[in-house]
């Protein structure tokens, strides 16, 4: 396994005009576009806890082996990264963990057979010994800054974000993809800094970065948040399609196989993991029918689950097997549910989402409840 180890360095990006994709039929081209799969590690890839100083110390000195990863997680990214997309696909992980940690992060991503293009992780050391406590717990200047710097600037990248409720992914997320759709002027973006409390150091870098990149495009397509703390869902409508909070990533797998991003024998593996995981295919299937009546699935959606699922059916092991006709049994009769998508927002009130979000925040304090800033 060979992740960058610089934690600032984005990787090389092949120049569209020169690749075979310039040329290439628009049916290939779309195919071989290049994909940028970006992922928060805690709580989102791993099952990790640190509400309380206990914790920290306990995830600190953890073994890579002891490590577990929310169920389905890894199928998921194992098929994302398959070597016959790989040419087309980078991934990035972007973590709140100490830089102390990359060795053994990096030793259970081996195990798992994850190989990500870049890893960035939090400089708190650094952040500590020049009396930056308030960048030790924030997110915004640091994600925000890791995002902008890891950037991928090709004409043909698509952006998938995958992040958890445990933290303020589903804001920063959204404002990145908003400042590469030109949505965030500089006044703008400068008072959300200031709100959030970024050091003006970093608020420097930020600033430079949106003046790079302000209005590359609308690249970013979807903005997963795994629910770890069970949040409702409507802390999420305000930031409108883009954000789909997920109870379990076989709903992040349907949507992917939708966007014919995700290959029929991934989501087939996705829901093998989730049957490892002690999932029922009743209970899968409810999940799928979660996603239709928020309207994030349509009908013909399910055909091509059903599609998928016979494709794969007749090469699975007799175990799984049961386990797909079973689900395929309880998914068939969603096919009548169909509501509205929700709005793709274009005009997100973002200060108005941090103070209220900083609000919850300090009500789970007075409550007794620690939570990242």
């Amino acid at each position: 396994m060979t992740p960058d180890d610089r934690d600032d360095t984005p990787p090389s990006t092949p120049d569209p005009t020169t690749s075979d994709l310039a040329t290439a039929p628009d049916a290939t081209a779309a195919r071989r576009k290049l994909v940028h799969l970006r992922w928060d590690l805690d709580k989102t890839y791993l099952q990790t806890n640190f509400d309380s100083v206990k914790d920290l110390v306990k995830t600190f000195w953890q073994k890579p082996e002891d490590k577990a990863t929310v169920a389905g997680a890894q199928a998921l990214l194992q098929s994302l990264m398959d070597p016959a997309d790989r040419a087309s696909r980078r991934v990035t992980f972007i973590s709140g963990s100490p830089r102390q940690m990359r060795k053994v992060l990096m030793r259970k991503l081996c195990l798992d057979g994850v190989e990500p293009d870049m890893f960035i992780l939090k400089p708190n050391l650094e952040n500590l010994l020049r009396g930056r406590f308030r960048a030790l717990r924030g997110q915004v200047g640091y994600k925000l800054k890791a995002l902008l710097l890891s950037h991928m600037a090709a004409e043909t990248v698509d952006e998938y974000l995958f992040g958890d409720d445990a933290e303020q992914d589903a804001f920063i997320y959204s404002l990145y993809a908003d400042i590469l759709a030109g949505q965030i002027d500089a006044v703008r973006m400068a008072a959300i800094l200031s709100t959030c409390k970024v050091y003006r150091h970093d608020v420097d870098e930020i600033m430079a970065y949106h003046k790079q990149l302000a209005g590359s495009g609308e690249v970013v397509r979807r903005i997963f948040i795994h629910l770890d703390r069970r949040s409702p869902l409507d802390r999420f409508s305000a930031y409108g399609a883009r954000v789909v909070a997920i109870y379990n990533y076989f709903q992040c797998a349907v949507l992917l196989l939708d966007a014919g991003l995700l290959p029929a024998r991934g989501l087939v593996r996705v829901l093998a993991a989730m049957e490892g995981a002690g999932y029922t295919p009743e209970r899968v299937a409810n999940s799928v029918q979660d996603l239709m009546r928020r309207g994030f699935v349509q009908p013909p959606a399910i055909a091509k689950i059903s599609a998928a699922l016979d494709e794969a059916e007749r090469v699975a092991e007799r175990p799984a097997r049961h386990f797909v006709q079973k689900f395929e049994d309880v998914v068939a009769g969603l096919e009548d549910i169909q509501r509205s998508s929700p709005p793709w927002e274009r005009d997100i009130n973002y200060l108005g989402l941090y103070h209220e979000a900083r609000f919850r925040r300090q009500q789970h304090r007075w409550l007794g409840i620690r939570l990242l800033d």
